[in-house]
């Protein structure tokens, strides 16, 4: 009988571990994984990372500079909560005083142990919600500012198609398992890439530790202190979604984005993060790969003027490896000639970069200035006036 009691509770430990598991064990202090923490050169095809999903993009220009699966819909878990942030600073106070439901306080996983009837700020239920990965937090920032959890969760929603996450679906603010709860890694960088250009977010998921009241908050992000240059993001863990990690990290003015999702643990996860992000620091640098410069005239027909100068309007820098340089070529794409009347700043052409076969970048040509059309009483003066020399 006592050997059946061990069995059964043993079993009961395993069941509710896995039901109730969200970021149970990221709790865990951001301890150092790595022993060597030089950078270290990776081939695509030596990416054999342990992530399901994953990929790195450029901070600055958005490009896509590693993916596996990365359009792919997956649960999220806790990743979630970038989103959960970018509309609670969006459209909160944050000095706003917020009062804990029981509803918050009920709420299972990783928290930040709030208690219902209990008041925090807005600001102080962020570091919460984004450090220590707080469900309750979630919840109690959810409630608050969109005055329920369907309206915030439609608010989260809207502001994915916004971004361009057209591939996410929001059900909940924290990230626990439930159905059409999912994302992409493609968008959950977007989605960060958005984030990072939020001041009080940026500083936030860079914290390693802080006091909220009584509380001694520290940060789950393993990255932080384990990978130079990391200064984000944020954690996840569920059953259904594995070991999730976002993490940016940011040198000599560079900054990517990395995404990883279903790892089969917490040291796979940091691991794949770092294998992706060695490869991108390695072998992209940023290029100017077009100028904004004038580049000549265009003859004007029918116009007070037979010229008119035209220019690229933006300067275009974004990460290139040396082996991409050398497959670059550019195309102008410019009429011969143009018709007045022209307006300035009109759009004329393109300038376009292809690497390989492909558009990398583009940018529009326009007139430098504005051109009338001339009218039939002056293409008369002008016979005369010509007629006139002729007989000199």
């Amino acid at each position: 009988m006592k050997k059946i009691l061990i069995v059964t509770v043993i079993l009961m430990t395993l069941f509710v571990t896995v039901i109730y598991a969200d970021d149970i064990n990221e709790e865990a202090p951001a301890s150092s994984i790595f022993e060597d923490l030089t950078v270290e050169t990776y081939k695509i095809e030596d990416l054999n990372i342990n992530a399901r999903s994953a990929i790195v993009m450029d901070f600055e220009s958005g490009r896509v500079l590693f993916e596996k699966n990365a359009y792919q819909k997956r649960p999220m878990a806790s990743t979630t909560k970038v989103m959960t942030a970018i509309v609670a600073i969006e459209n909160g106070n944050l000095d706003d005083m917020v009062t804990v439901s029981k509803n918050a306080a009920s709420i299972h996983g990783s928290l930040m142990h709030l208690k219902a009837g209990e008041t925090l700020t807005l600001r102080e239920l962020l570091y919460g919600l984004l450090l220590c990965s707080g469900n309750d937090a979630a919840i109690a920032i959810a409630e608050h500012v969109g005055g329920s959890m369907e309206n915030f969760i439609k608010m989260m929603n809207e502001k994915a198609k916004e971004i361009g996450a057209f591939d996410t679906n929001f059900t909940t603010p924290h990230g626990l398992d439930e159905v059409g709860h999912y994302s992409t890694a493609y968008d959950l960088a977007l989605i960060t890439r958005y984030a990072l250009r939020i001041p009080l977010f940026n500083e936030i998921v860079k914290t390693t530790s802080i006091q909220i009241g009584g509380r001694y908050l520290q940060n789950t992000n393993e990255m932080l202190t384990s990978y130079p240059g990391a200064d984000g993001v944020k954690t996840g863990y569920t059953g259904k979604a594995g070991r999730c990690l976002i993490t940016s990290a940011t040198r000599d003015g560079r900054r990517f984005i990395s995404v990883v999702l279903y790892c089969d643990s917490r040291a796979q996860r940091a691991l794949s993060s770092k294998k992706i992000l060695d490869y991108a620091f390695s072998l992209y640098y940023p290029r100017t790969v077009i100028k904004s410069e004038y580049l000549g005239t265009l003859p004007v027909i029918k116009g007070f003027e037979k010229t008119v100068p035209v220019y690229v309007e933006k300067t275009v820098t974004i990460p290139l490896s040396d082996a991409e340089m050398e497959n670059l070529y550019t195309k102008i794409s410019l009429p011969e000639q143009i018709y007045a009347p022209v307006t300035e700043k009109a759009v004329v052409g393109t300038l376009s970069v292809y690497l390989d076969d492909q558009i990398l970048c583009e940018s529009p040509i326009r007139a430098g200035k504005s051109v009338k059309q001339k009218t039939i009483l002056q293409y008369f003066i002008d016979v005369v006036i010509s007629w006139l020399k002729l007989i000199k």
